[in-house]
Parts: structure tokens; sequence; C-alpha cells
């Protein structure tokens, strides 16, 4: 088994009689089915439906004083802080920005479970998050039975599941939901109640407007750079992302990416060839959420 302690991620805190009715009405997940030991994935969004952050979030077992913990960029904690802040108006909560982390453990079962630790809800195959502060992430990995390796190992897994990340994959307050693949990864809770820029995320849902989206791409031993076009003969298709190991993700038109492939025009990236790994998902809808 390894683990990574992560440094770009951050921890917000929230607290108070209030929190959960608070926290549900802004934010994508069901907060409703949170308890201590389960993470949902979720992000806060401007009214037009586009992500300010996303984050994981659990509930905080009452011995530890109760609350809900939100596992985000870490460059983006105080921003999601003032924006709950913003929000607060005479509701009962607190808002605070802490000094934790997150440890990631996958490849493998924990030998033990540890306090603020749960499964990523995105993907079984990313394993379990444990809310640490830095210092305790060689103990920590040594309870639970883990390598601790560099972070960018599990950079290189995550790009290798196609799970997109903020900043990286795509970039906040200028994406939908929809377009990376939040509903594909249990980021929004369809059927729960109102929340900042639902009825643009419920829309998409419905009308199936999604042009755009996040998927994994195949790449020879040169990676281009992050934000870079992807093109189709000469006609822009899309951004590549981030890259690892012959692997990447990038944000495209599907549709047009699609026609390309029909056609049989080679897609390139700085001049570099990549292929989808898996070709259909830019013909076929995807499958609708239960959750």
């Amino acid at each position: 088994m390894k683990s990574a302690f992560l440094p770009d991620r951050g921890v917000v805190k929230v607290a108070g009689e209030d929190a959960r009715n608070f926290l549900n009405g802004l934010i994508t997940t069901d907060v409703d089915r949170l308890k201590p030991g389960l993470g949902r994935f979720g992000a806060l969004l401007t009214p037009q439906g586009k992500i300010i952050v996303d984050f994981l979030i659990t509930e905080v077992p009452a011995g530890h004083g109760g609350g809900f913990l939100m596992d985000c960029p870490k460059v983006l904690a105080e921003t999601l802080a003032t924006k709950l802040k913003f929000y607060k108006l005479r509701a009962k909560v607190t808002v605070e920005n802490l000094d934790l982390g997150v440890l990631a453990a996958w490849d493998g079962q924990l030998a033990a479970q540890p306090d603020l630790a749960f499964a990523d809800p995105r993907n079984d195959a990313l394993g379990t998050r444990i809310l640490i502060p830095e210092d305790l992430k060689q103990k920590l990995s040594d309870l639970i039975g883990a390598d601790l390796v560099d972070a960018a190992d599990y950079e290189a897994h995550r790009i290798a599941l196609g799970v997109p990340r903020g900043g990286l994959d795509f970039m906040y307050s200028d994406a939908f939901p929809h377009e990376t693949n939040m509903d594909r990864l249990a980021g929004v809770d369809f059927d729960k109640g109102c929340y900042v820029g639902q009825e643009v995320v419920s829309r998409m849902q419905h009308r199936g407007t999604a042009r755009t989206r996040s998927v994994k791409v195949l790449l020879d031993d040169i990676s281009p750079e992050v934000g870079v076009s992807i093109l189709a003969g000469d006609k822009p298709v899309g951004t590549m992302g981030s890259s690892a190991q012959g692997k990447g993700i990038a944000l495209v038109r599907i549709d047009r990416v699609a026609d390309a492939l029909d056609a049989g025009q080679p897609l390139t990236a700085g001049g570099l060839a990549l292929t989808l790994a898996e070709p259909d998902v830019v013909r076929v809808p995807a499958k609708q959420p239960t959750a």
C-alpha cells in the first residue's frame, strides 16, 4: 500500500447548529447523506453554475467537536472560507481555514482506521483520504501499513484514473460541473433541494447540453504542456491538462473530436500525437447517475 501527503490540499471547517442546513443550501452534494467516516464530492458554484471550488467533504465525529471538514485546493481554501462567510448571514455557523492537510492512501487495505479518514467517493481506486497535520504523515503511514511516497506518485495514479484536477485540467470559475465530469464522479446530487447554480446544472443534465468533457488520453514518451491547444488537423478541439507516464487528461469538445475520429484525423497537442483512451466516450451519452 502507498500513501502520499498532498501539499496542494487545505481543509476548511464549517461547524455550528445550522451547519448542515447551511451547507445543503449552497453546495452540489447532499449533506444530509453525510456521516463521520463517509466522504462526498461536491462544489460551490457561481449563480451561473460554474465551479468556484470543488472539494471532498466529511462529517466530524462528535468526539472531535462535530461539524464538517472540506478537503479543497490549498490555494482556494481562504476563498472558500470567505465565500461561505459571505452566505452566512444570520445562520449559526462558524467557518475556519484549518492548519491541516491530506494524506492519500491507495493500492491496499488500511491496517488501522484513523480518525478523520474516509474513502474517496469519486473512484474506489483513489483509496482513502486522511485529514492530518503534515508533521504526522510518516507516523500515520506507519500506522496504516503504507509506504510513504512522493505526491507525484499519487498524481500519476489520479491521472491514470482520469479524475480531473482543478487548475490543471480545468480552470476554476470557467467550467461547469458536467464539463469536469462531476456528474459522473458522484459530485452532484440531482435529487436534493436547491443550491447556488442548481438551475443551470439541472438544465444541462436534463437537456444533455454538455458539449465539453474531460477525457483520458494516451501520449508518447513526451507530454504536451498544460494549456496547449489540441488540434484535429488545424482545427482546435480542446485543451491539454495534466499528464504523467504516458497518460493524460484533456478538456475537449466531444462533438468536434467525434467528427475528427470519424474522418480519420489525428489529434495533436503542441505537435505531439495523442489518442483517446476510451474513444466511445465522445459518442455515447454518459449513464445517468442514480445518486
